[in-house]
């Protein structure tokens, strides 16, 4: 038998030459073997049968067919058939969680840096500690014996703070222990090197076998079917008369299913699935491992353990642990087997020893504690460590529900629920963004490299402190505006590649891993002042930018926009678009253009109405998706086109932007002959470009859209324009602060699908007063008749501190909210925050209760009074976009 301790020192002595791969050859040659190594006591494997043949018989018509039983699609078969659909089924193609989730480790942490991941891990505990087993009188396999984070430093123990503070709202329970305390809890643990932990007594562990079995039995008992040896063999996807793609029908080896709707619960196998009905699903395949030791005594009750700067895990299994981790070399399946099943791979010491000197560390007994198994089987992984879900951009019906990071089971119950509700009201009930498969550009689904290179980032930094200003380096140099140059990724130096010296950008992100005012708190103040004082330039080339053109364009854009859009050509409106729910699914602004035979950039030739949308860059493909599916459903007789690529777009903003821009413009830029809210093609530097006077900082200024051709050269002409003015370029963490100072919101930030305009306060942009029906238009006049059940509100506090968002807001001593986006605001010299409150008491949120309210925000368990304000600090009369200074 090996200990822990001479595995280490025989690595340490190791040739590891032989073992270094180049890029190309990262993926293991070792095959998988069928010996039973996981921990658990039961598994669905030793049920497996050799028999060839469904477990049912194959049905000809399902209303959902979801494919994988896994942790996911048990999930989802469950909570769809708990919503009331009866005529849905689950093929799995051997046995119940037969791919991956046989072997996980089943932990559950209930505290994540996200107030949706929050609500969703609760449901996930809720159904498998309680639901299941008053439903069906079964155990899952639910164990509450806790978790405890550890913190080796300030650093550490802050983001844990923050963690703490937010889960005061959701009454979470958690304490921060000293190293004593943590030492009382834990005996066999080293605490020398600790600065504190952050215990969560109810955090625990979930067994893969009984939960998915339990679901499938729940689902079964009202009305699903779930269906084993089943191999899918092909989608079937039908055009209709539209030119529409949608699902027809789900292949097997012994019939043929039809159905509107596939689900893809298929883990890893998930790509190979998609590419049946014509789907990208950017995933990508890796071997994840941990090991299961002997006995240790003393261990038996503790709680499990993260330690995140040693990047291992410590999990509770019997009077045994488990220990695994992220490594920053992870392997890559390269060759997926469509035969996999119930099976591990052979453990790459070379790869995993990075974790037993941290386990060691944490619990001195492992060093002389024996290796009864290894456990290292393959797990999808995504380019942001977030979940793959909703409906596909390239084939109506065809859902996603995988790419789950190894955290299947954890998130498994949360998401199995939204992604019924997506599917059987088309959205989900919570604002899963962050989730969907439209966060990511059409371009870079497909993209190999790209989703490579973005995961292999995300995993490896999956334990890293979660700072609010973090960027990632991978992936960049796919997509690139005419003002923009970056170096490619270079893995971090792993896999033997040589990392880059003295990289800029690489050590500028460094400044800001801290939860602190950065180092560079006082360049994003001069750009502010500047352009509160003076004139700064915005690269806002990154928007995504569209076209609505033809015979029902002003139809279509009457049902989707909030305001009233039916104005001539050269108006812009500020609006949003809803969801049935009303949510806010997006805000933007839209210009009415005249229709034209010449086609440019600028304009495309159509006929009938159109218009102009600009959109905020990194949520383009979002609203793409949701236009598009908008128009499919009401068959509106128009285009969306996609010119996002073809146009760049400078924002010039201050008080000084008309003098800049009257030398450069070829146009009379006055009040009067160019107001707010309106917008022309002009002459720039000999380019046409479209200018749009609008300003999302709260200053005076104009937007230039252009070709890309034009961008240098336009850009060159306003900073010579503005030489003598002190115009300078300003970014977007200066945008974030103007804008909240200002009090504008940011779309997914303090304005999300979970958020109606009642609630964040832009009534304004909803024309409720007319007769004009708007897609969510009923649901908001419910909600104005029944009364605001939470409210957005603005804080200020005195104290001269950061706040980032997730901090506890609390009324007269009670949680009624959390920060949804905080920044610094130099003009009024105070840190500025947004959260939405509710009434405990569940009643209406007025804006007396709001006034009558004493505030104190909490930030990392410090709590600091705070101003609450319902209109903007800064400028609330609107004047100074207006050019009345």
């Amino acid at each position: 038998m090996e200990h822990l301790g001479r595995v280490l020192q025989a690595a340490a002595r190791r040739n590891t030459v032989a073992s270094r791969r180049r890029i190309r050859g990262l993926s293991s040659t070792a095959g998988h073997t069928t010996e039973k190594n996981v921990p658990y006591t039961t598994t669905l494997k030793e049920e497996s049968t050799t028999s060839k043949g469904p477990s049912k018989p194959v049905p000809q018509t399902a209303d959902v067919v979801v494919i994988g039983g896994g942790s996911l699609g048990c999930q989802t078969i469950y909570h769809l058939a708990k919503m009331g659909m009866k005529n849905v089924v689950l093929l799995e193609r051997d046995r119940l969680t037969s791919g991956t989730t046989w072997h996980t480790a089943g932990l559950l942490w209930q505290l994540r840096p996200s107030d949706v991941e929050v609500e969703l891990l609760a449901h996930t505990r809720n159904v498998v500690s309680r639901d299941l087993e008053q439903e069906t009188g079964l155990h899952t396999g639910w164990i509450e014996n806790g978790g405890l984070f550890i913190a080796s430093n300030k650093q550490r123990l802050d983001e844990y703070k923050r963690l703490m503070s937010l889960g005061k709202v959701y009454g979470i329970e958690s304490y921060v222990l000293s190293p004593a305390e943590t030492k009382d809890l834990y005996p066999l643990m080293n605490v020398d090197d600790l600065y504190g932990t952050l215990y969560v007594p109810k955090d625990g562990t979930m067994d893969p076998a009984g939960t998915c079995t339990t679901l499938a039995r729940a689902a079964t008992a009202r009305g699903a079917q779930v269906i084993e040896n089943c191999p899918v063999t092909g989608i079937q996807v039908k055009t209709d008369d539209m030119g529409i793609k949608r699902v027809a029908a789900v292949e097997t080896e012994f019939g043929t299913v039809r159905t509107p709707c596939v689900v893809n619960c298929a883990g890893v196998w998930a790509r190979t699935l998609g590419e049946m009905a014509g789907v990208n699903v950017p995933l990508v395949a890796m071997h994840h491992a941990y090991v299961v030791t002997e006995r240790i005594e003393g261990i038996q009750n503790m709680p499990n353990v993260r330690d995140h700067d040693a990047s291992v895990y410590l999990r509770l299994q019997g009077d045994a642990l488990s220990v695994g981790g992220y490594e920053s070399n992870p392997i890559f399946w390269e060759e997926v087997s469509d035969t996999f099943a119930f099976g591990l791979f052979d453990l790459d010491w070379d790869v995993f020893t990075q974790h037993i000197n941290g386990a060691i560390n944490r619990v001195p007994a492992l060093e002389n504690t024996g290796i009864k198994s290894t456990v290292c089987g393959p797990e999808s992984f995504t380019a942001d460590h977030k979940p793959l879900m909703g409906e596909s951009p390239e084939v109506r019906g065809f859902f996603l529900g995988c790419g789950f990071n190894s955290a299947g089971m954890m998130l498994g119950g949360g998401c199995g629920k939204e992604l019924a509700h997506w599917i059987i009201h088309g959205r989900p009930e919570k604002d899963m963004y962050g989730y969907d498969i439209r966060r990511f550009h059409h371009s870079l689904t497909n993209h190999n490299r790209w989703i490579r290179e973005r995961s292999h980032e995300s995993y490896a930094k999956n334990y890293s402190v979660v700072f609010p200003y973090d960027e990632p380096l991978a992936g960049r140099n796919m997509r690139k505006d005419p003002l923009h140059e970056i170096l490619d990724y270079d893995y971090y130096g792993a896999y033997d590649l040589q990392p880059h010296n003295g990289y800029r950008y690489s050590q500028l992100l460094e400044n800001e891993y801290t939860f602190s005012f950065p180092p560079h708190h006082d360049v994003i103040r001069r750009e502010c002042l500047l352009c509160r004082n003076g004139v700064a330039v915005f690269n806002m080339s990154y928007f995504g930018k569209f076209y609505l053109v033809g015979p029902d364009a002003t139809k279509a854009a009457n049902w989707l926009f909030t305001a009233d859009i039916d104005k001539p050509p050269g108006s812009t409106v500020y609006t949003c678009m809803l969801n049935h729910r009303g949510g806010t699914e997006s805000d933007l602004t839209v210009s009415r253009i005249s229709p034209g035979t010449q086609s440019s950039p600028l304009a495309p030739a159509f006929d009938g109405d159109g218009y102009y949308l600009a959109i905020g860059g990194a949520v383009a493909e979002h609203n793409w998706g949701h236009i598009s599916t908008v128009l499919q459903d009401k068959n509106f007789k128009c285009k969306l086109i996609d010119c996002s690529e073809d146009l760049g777009m400078i924002s010039i903003q201050g008080p000084a932007s008309r003098s800049v821009l009257e030398k450069v413009l070829d146009e009379d830029l006055g009040n009067d002959a160019f107001p707010f809210s309106t917008h022309k093609i002009v002459t720039a530097a000999g380019h046409k470009v479209r200018a749009i006077r609008l300003s999302f900082v709260g200053e005076m200024g104009w937007e230039l859209h252009m070709p890309r051709d034009a961008c240098i050269p336009v850009y060159r002409a306003v900073m010579k324009a503005g030489s003598k003015m002190s115009i300078g370029n300003a970014g977007y963490r200066a945008i974030d602060s103007l804008s909240i100072e200002k009090g504008y919101r940011h779309w997914h930030a303090d304005l999300r699908p979970d958020d109606t305009p009642l609630e964040a306060g832009l009534a304004f942009t909803c024309k409720l007063k007319s007769n004009i029906p708007f897609l969510g238009r009923e649901a908001l006049e419910k909600q104005k008749a029944e009364g605001i059940r939470k409210r957005l509100v603005g804080f200020t506090i005195n104290e001269r501190v950061p706040l980032f968002g997730l901090e506890a807001i609390w009324r007269n001593g009670v949680a009624v909210g959390h920060i949804r986006r905080a920044d610094f605001g130099f003009a009024i010299n105070k840190t500025i925050a947004y959260g939405y409150i509710r009434n405990p008491e569940g009643g209406a949120v007025t804006t007396d209760f709001v006034r009558t309210g004493e505030y104190k925000l909490e930030r990392m368990g410090v709590t600091y009074p705070a101003e609450a304000h319902l209109k903007s600090p800064f400028d609330p009369n609107n004047t100074r976009v207006k050019g009345l200074y």
